[in-house]
């Protein structure tokens, strides 16, 4: 094949596709390559070799390594882009907003059992728990408690997103009462000062904003 042919298929998958099928091609090598590596160590280039694409394309369907990692989960909500929702809110409310807004969206039928089969797949193997808490933790949890210039931002990252995991599970896979029927605004306003004090909280147990 000539230079000038290469360069032209340079983009395209090694096999002719069509947008969709392609598109699914991504999808499946993005979730092994989850499953084997974990979220962090993942990388849409090595996607890409699984694919037989070239990685320009990867980039052409998603946006980043968080959409793609949504995509394979097929996750009713995108807890990455929660944050422009939570950094809008005042910043002593951080914690309250992160958990009502999850609970709102999650109210629909449908989002909700998507949900539920995401933390049960998940959490019923440890390569899919591995993927789950790091997604969290470095897309969310990990941003919000770096506004504390705090040595112990990872720790404080890592209790945020335990808890909101946990309250995950016991509102929509176990259904344990009174919390699965409780109102988003309720839980909101118990829980979300627990996420606040994690993220920003002093060692005194004051819950602040973090400035």
């Amino acid at each position: 094949m000539s230079e000038t042919a290469e360069r032209r298929r340079r983009g395209r998958p090694r096999k002719e596709r069509g947008a969709a099928s392609t598109r699914s091609a991504i999808v499946r090598a993005a979730a092994d390559e989850f499953t084997e590596r974990g979220y962090e160590a993942a990388s849409l280039r090595a996607v890409a070799r699984r694919a037989g694409v070239d990685s320009a394309l990867v980039h052409h369907y998603f946006d980043d390594k968080a959409d793609l990692f949504a995509a394979t989960l097929e996750a009713p909500l995108r807890p990455d882009r929660v944050l422009d929702v939570v950094l809008a809110a005042p910043r002593d409310e951080v914690g309250e907003t992160l958990v009502r807004y999850l609970l709102t969206q999650l109210e629909d039928e449908r989002a909700a059992g998507r949900m539920v089969l995401i933390l049960r797949t998940a959490l019923g193997s440890g390569a899919g728990t591995r993927m789950l808490r790091e997604f969290l933790t470095r897309e969310v949890f990990t941003r919000l408690a770096a506004l504390t210039h705090s040595d112990d931002a990872d720790l404080r990252a890592d209790l945020a997103a335990s808890q909101v995991v946990g309250l995950m599970m016991t509102r929509y896979a176990l259904k344990l009462e009174p919390i699965a029927s409780a109102r988003p605004d309720e839980l909101a306003r118990r829980v979300g000062p627990v996420i606040q004090w994690h993220l920003f909280g002093d060692l005194d147990g004051r819950v602040g904003p973090g400035e």
